[in-house]
């Protein structure tokens, strides 16, 4: 009679206790996958941002060394035609001509950027082709001597990482067009065990890497990080070197896959331009 009620009061403690340790793990368990749904909210909103800054930093690199560039270039050709009126219109017409050109081209990249192709100059083609290409096309346009020179033996590249190259290339030579005076400048593209180099070398009148304004909006100034980030998204570094009346050469090295550089990247002192690199 003792035994008995003291063993179902004991029983029915038991279960009670059991009861309330099932319902504390299920709270338990219940903030936990509200906390990791929060979390993974979180993750996704973090995720969506930092893509959306990584597409608009890549859509400023391209506009800035595609159109901007190119707008640039049809607008000293337009100055120059202009001044060359009345007195020589035949010269004012050559001019004319290769601003049309130049928009016409400019029209095809802003038609490949928008599509997310490669650049068209690339089509088809190799990366040396398209430095060449660059090269004589600059030649025409302006009045520089620009020459492509290309050293060691050819391997196949990455798309990415020809067009990485193509517009550090491109922003590079607008550069030396407004800026530098220049009478020359040599492309060299490199090809090395285990990287590719590509150097622009100038012989305009330089300028002081200690005396370059801050980018922004009005003056532009963004050429030479926008150079930066290309090459560093490919493990490579890149290097700028300019002197008053001394003339400019960027260098970028750029690893082939799986040799990334461990070269020291010279920071962001210099620019490929006379103080003022291409400001469209």
């Amino acid at each position: 009679m003792a035994v008995g009620p003291a063993l179902g009061a004991a029983v029915a403690v038991a279960v009670v206790w059991g009861y309330e340790a099932l319902y504390r793990e299920s709270e338990a368990r219940r903030r936990l996958i509200e906390e990791l749904t929060a979390t993974r909210a979180d993750l996704a909103a973090a995720q969506h941002t930092a893509g959306v800054l990584a597409e608009r930093d890549r859509l400023a690199r391209e506009i800035h060394d595609t159109l901007a560039q190119g707008l640039a270039s049809v607008q000293l050709l337009l100055r120059a035609a202009e001044r060359a009126l009345p007195d020589a219109p035949e010269q004012a017409a050559g001019h004319i001509d290769r601003a049309r050109r130049a928009a016409v081209d400019n029209l095809a990249e802003a038609r490949s950027f928008v599509a997310a192709l490669a650049p068209p100059a690339l089509e088809g083609t190799t990366l040396a082709d398209a430095l060449e290409r660059l090269c004589a096309t600059t030649a025409d346009r302006h009045r520089l001597a620009a020459r492509f020179h290309r050293a060691g033996t050819p391997v196949p590249l990455a798309t990415g990482h020809e067009a990485a190259l193509l517009r550090i290339a491109q922003s590079a030579l607008a550069n030396t067009v407004l800026h530098a005076e220049a009478a020359g400048v040599e492309i060299t593209l490199g090809y090395l065990d285990d990287r590719v180099t590509l150097d622009i070398v100038d012989d305009g009148r330089g300028f002081d890497p200690a005396g370059l304004p801050a980018p922004d909006p009005d003056n532009g100034g963004f050429g030479l990080a926008a150079m930066r980030a290309r090459v560093r998204a490919l493990g490579g570094t890149l290097t700028v070197e300019s002197a008053p009346g001394r003339g400019t050469a960027v260098a970028a090295r750029v690893p082939l896959a799986g040799s990334p550089d461990t070269g020291p990247d010279t920071g962001p002192a210099t620019d490929p331009a006379t103080g003022n690199e291409a400001r469209p």
